[in-house]
């Protein structure tokens, strides 16, 4: 059908277009209140999710050196199947096996991320049970294997109701949940669908931002704000952590309770840090509808001046007290 015998008319469609409301994807994330069995319970769905990612990628990196192609996703999914059978794999009866299938689906999307020339993404590496960020689980499906009553979340896997702290409303349609563990407490991120109308900003201004460290961000109508210095602030107490924990026996107990002071420590930091870009970067948005930022090498600038053994550098010390002051500002975070 020609563009002249269209059923629709153009500024009609337009119009349509122009007052439909935006779907948007938003996450809301709480912690939870998980009692000592529901805990344990969490750190095993998890480790078998994390285990079950390792053996993909560890079978998926033999393909490649033998030359072979990495399978799709639905046959890498099946490979669930496969593990669980194994006897050696006992285990894995205890687990929860959509979790072990969406490990799979993110194994084989990050292989995807990888081999797409335009993302320049990454590959993928292993897992491991000491970092944080390795060990979370997500439930697809959420409104037909989960429900939300208030302040408490019906998990499957055997979790049942847990609770979480709830500090606002959560709005749209829950499409699925992701549990994360960070400095030893649990926290979990419902993704929703929400429907929004088309912001208007209320401000006509503009403004230029110059940023740096004795001034964390300095604006073009000549007003400036202070850093924070989240980790200066407290350098000295996780200096002396750090000592006490290079006293003690690797591995020990003692050892592990030190670690995770310092891990606690280090969260306490980052959430300072968070906080005040997150605030001042709100208030700098909501009164200027054009914001121009200088485009930093933040990784050039805060290179080691170190240099080599027939090379050395010159105040390298001096060098590396201005390269941790800037990467305490979180100017990528901010910029973002």
């Amino acid at each position: 059908m020609s563009a002249s015998s269209s059923c629709f008319d153009n500024s009609e469609t337009r119009t349509t277009i122009l007052y439909m409301q935006p779907v948007i994807l938003k996450a809301y994330k709480f912690r939870l209140d998980l009692t000592c069995e529901q805990s344990v319970r969490m750190a095993e769905l998890s480790g078998c999710a994390r285990w079950a990612w390792n053996k993909g990628l560890d079978r998926c990196l033999k393909l490649l050196d033998s030359g072979e192609r990495i399978p799709g996703q639905t046959a890498i999914t099946y490979w669930v199947k496969e593990f669980r059978d194994n006897p050696e794999h006992a285990f894995l009866k205890t687990s929860y096996t959509d979790n072990l299938q969406q490990k799979l689906r993110d194994l084989s999307l990050a292989w995807q991320r990888y081999f797409d020339p335009k993302l320049e993404a990454s590959r993928p590496v292993f897992k491991k049970k000491q970092v944080d960020s390795d060990n979370s689980i997500r439930f697809v499906n959420f409104s037909k294997y989960c429900k939300i009553d208030n302040r408490r979340v019906k998990l499957p896997g055997g979790l049942g109701w847990c609770r979480f702290r709830k500090s606002r409303n959560i709005d749209g349609k829950i499409k699925n949940c992701t549990i994360t563990r960070n400095a030893g407490h649990w926290f979990i991120s419902f993704q929703v669908e929400q429907k929004v109308e088309q912001p208007v900003h209320p401000s006509t201004r503009e403004v230029g931002i110059d940023m740096g460290v004795a001034k964390f961000v300095t604006l073009s109508d000549g007003s400036s704000i202070k850093p924070l210095n989240a980790y200066r602030k407290h350098e000295s107490r996780l200096t002396q952590e750090q000592r006490r924990l290079a006293k003690k026996v690797k591995f020990s107990s003692n050892w592990r309770k030190q670690k995770q002071r310092i891990t606690r420590l280090h969260s306490k930091i980052a959430h300072c840090r968070n906080d005040f870009l997150h605030k001042t970067s709100n208030e700098i948005s909501k009164n200027h509808a054009m914001i121009v930022i200088e485009d930093l090498r933040t990784k050039n600038m805060s290179r080691s001046a170190k240099g080599t053994i027939d090379a050395p550098g010159t105040n390298v010390k001096a060098k590396s007290g201005l390269s941790k002051s800037i990467l305490d500002q979180g100017w990528y975070e901010f910029r973002r």
